[in-house]
């Protein structure tokens, strides 16, 4: 039997927040029929964690993929979630947890978030002279940071004009900081897409600064975006058919 899928998203007290994820697990769902997929929050929604799989353990199922639906190996990876499952384990014998990568970097982000910037009016014509800001929540990890900016770099590569990071909080350039340089520099039309996952505060913050700058276009949020469903069922699959329940969250790039 295989494992039930267990996606564990952030939460939030912005209502938008649990909307999104859940239409995102639906995607995947549709995208795998017979394939179970559950949802938890760490934090302002429930169901909780620990709810869930003692839920699941009433059921008597017993394999378990945790998937973090996070952008970056940040904190939220490396200490939250893994501290939230190892307690609910330690309780629930025979209880086999794997964990699978966070979801970026990945050609499947990318393209989900070009799918935005088309949603939001921007025309393939239009790449050559348009520089993009890559515009993330923000983390204090360094290495979080520097996959972001990894990511800019790459993004740049496939014929925008110029692709600046930015973030909403903890790290530098804000928003409407990187939308004001490329302007300096003469760019001709200014972009900006967030590289979040749902609705909230922070998104929030990106398009008042987008705004504040005087971005041409912001694009919508990855939400439940094909590409994004596709990506939680590839993280899926690897988890899947590793042989041991996973310790750690590894970083993949596929």
């Amino acid at each position: 039997m295989q494992p039930v899928l267990l996606v564990i998203a952030h939460g939030s007290r912005d209502p938008r927040h649990a909307a999104t994820v859940h239409a995102l697990t639906g995607r995947v769902r549709a995208l795998r029929p017979g394939l179970r997929v559950e949802t938890a929050f760490l934090d302002f929604n429930a169901p909780a964690v620990p709810q869930v799989l003692a839920a699941l353990y009433e059921d008597g199922v017993r394999d378990v993929v945790a998937l973090p639906l996070l952008l970056t190996r940040a904190f939220h990876a490396k200490a939250d979630i893994p501290a939230a499952l190892a307690r609910s384990t330690a309780a629930l014998p025979g209880l086999s947890v794997r964990v699978a990568g966070v979801l970026g970097p990945s050609p499947l982000l990318t393209g989900a978030l070009e799918r935005r910037l088309t949603e939001a009016g921007l025309r393939p014509a239009d790449r050559p002279t348009t520089g993009v800001v890559l515009a993330s929540a923000g983390s204090s990890d360094p290495e979080a940071i520097a996959v972001i900016a990894e990511i800019a770099r790459e993004w740049r590569h496939t014929g925008w004009c110029a692709v600046r990071p930015a973030f909403a909080s903890a790290a530098l350039p804000r928003t409407e900081d990187a939308v004001r340089a490329l302007r300096a520099e003469g760019v001709h039309r200014v972009v900006v897409a967030p590289y979040v996952l749902a609705p909230g505060r922070l998104p929030d913050r990106i398009a008042a600064g987008a705004a504040a700058a005087g971005a041409d276009l912001v694009a919508g949020v990855l939400g439940a975006a094909p590409e994004v469903a596709r990506l939680l069922l590839r993280r899926y699959d690897a988890a899947a058919l590793a042989p041991a329940a996973l310790s750690a969250l590894p970083a993949l790039s596929a």
